[in-house]
């Protein structure tokens, strides 16, 4: 999963290159800067240019790590794939696709989620999960716009949370038992959806009581 680096890169392609060599060594030397400065040298980056590009430290390491985790994630079920896809599958595929690429990187990604737990960090790591149910609902074809484009990726972003605290303590053959809860949690997302859509479509036509009381005029004393 590590981005060859051009001729002169960016620091975006320096944190892009990086970021997974980096995760390698987190498994021993924690998200800091030994982990980083090693990255560097097998790299070829200058250590002080590898310091610039993760001027915030350890989250912004994890930031480019869960980054490169996307494109990796995208690359396994390109479009052409999941459009061949019901969209249970897709939901559940694009996550089986992330655990697939931390796999090698359980003990990164467990001292990763540990950092982004603390107090200072819970703002941060949020958007990340965030940003990670949206990657895989516009993957899967998602485009809502309304209320729906929010429900559903807090609800994805949640059940892929708990997914990844099965994860990472999974000893069974293949991680059968995470696929198993994911299996389980995917069949909750697809019940609410379906419910949720019923609802609407049922209330659609009913008269609003928001709109009555907005369109009173009440005499001026």
């Amino acid at each position: 999963m590590t981005d060859a680096l051009p001729q002169d890169p960016t620091l975006d392609e320096i944190r892009d290159a990086l970021a997974p060599l980096i995760a390698a060594n987190a498994a021993f030397d924690g998200w800091g800067a030994a982990a980083r400065d090693a990255a560097a040298d097998a790299a070829g980056v200058d250590r002080d240019i590898a310091l610039l590009a993760f001027s915030d430290g350890p989250v912004d390491m994890i930031d480019a790590w869960f980054a490169g985790i996307d494109r990796a994630m995208l690359a396994a079920l390109p479009p052409e794939t999941l459009a061949t896809m019901k969209i249970r599958a897709k939901i559940a595929g694009l996550v089986e696709a992330r655990l697939a690429v931390t796999a090698p990187d359980r003990e990164a990604l467990r001292r990763a989620l540990a950092i982004l737990s603390l107090p200072q960090n819970l703002v941060r790591g949020a958007k990340l999960g965030w940003r990670a149910a949206d990657v895989m609902w516009r993957a899967a074809g998602d485009t809502a716009t309304d209320y729906n484009h929010y429900t559903k990726r807090t609800i994805l972003a949640g059940v892929y949370a708990a997914t990844l605290t099965v994860f990472l303590d999974d000893a069974s053959v293949g991680h059968a038992d995470t696929s198993a809860f994911l299996s389980r949690r995917i069949d909750g997302i697809m019940h609410f959806e379906k419910a949720k859509a019923g609802f609407l479509s049922r209330t659609e036509n009913m008269p609003s009581l928001s709109r009555f009381i907005g369109r009173l005029r009440y005499p001026v004393v």
